[in-house]
């Protein structure tokens, strides 16, 4: 008789749906505003390149490419905002943890990431909600100046 009456509330306890999870992602907006940030700023050093921009899924939102940047450049771009939003750590970091730590000297086996300087996280309110690559510069550490330029740019 009492399993009867428990029927109906395990039944209910089950069916109940969990709310979904809110998360915040980069805009296009956002996303069109840090690639056009990156390259002016890339262009100031006389420069030119290619930006990346994912969301915090990893998939592509924006990408823009210098008149003059070579095609292979669009595929690293990409690779490092991604690597960047999925270790959420910047890639410079972690070329120089995979060189140094042997630890995680196998993430340079890792065939998704790219273990070159110029991806960055995009933080907002504490939380990674995407990733920003810059490929094409001449040069990790200007890719590295151009993002990083670019997410600072958003924040004055």
């Amino acid at each position: 008789m009492m399993i009867g009456l428990l029927i109906p509330l395990a039944v209910a306890a089950v069916t109940a749906l969990p709310t979904p999870a809110a998360q915040r992602s980069v805009s296009l907006a956002m996303a069109n505003a840090l690639a056009d940030a990156a390259l002016v700023l890339c262009r100031a050093m006389n420069r030119d390149a290619v930006v990346a921009i994912v969301d915090r899924g990893g998939n592509l939102i924006a990408l823009q490419r210098g008149d003059s940047i070579g095609p292979h450049n669009i595929r690293a771009a990409e690779r490092k905002a991604f690597t960047a939003l999925s270790t959420k750590t910047s890639t410079s970091a972690l070329a120089e943890r995979a060189a140094t730590d042997p630890g995680s000297r196998n993430l340079a086996n890792v065939p998704e990431l790219l273990l070159l300087g110029g991806g960055l996280p995009i933080v907002h309110a504490g939380e990674v909600i995407g990733g920003i690559g810059v490929a094409g510069s001449g040069g990790s550490v200007s890719d590295e100046q151009c993002a990083s330029s670019a997410l600072a740019s958003l924040t004055r």
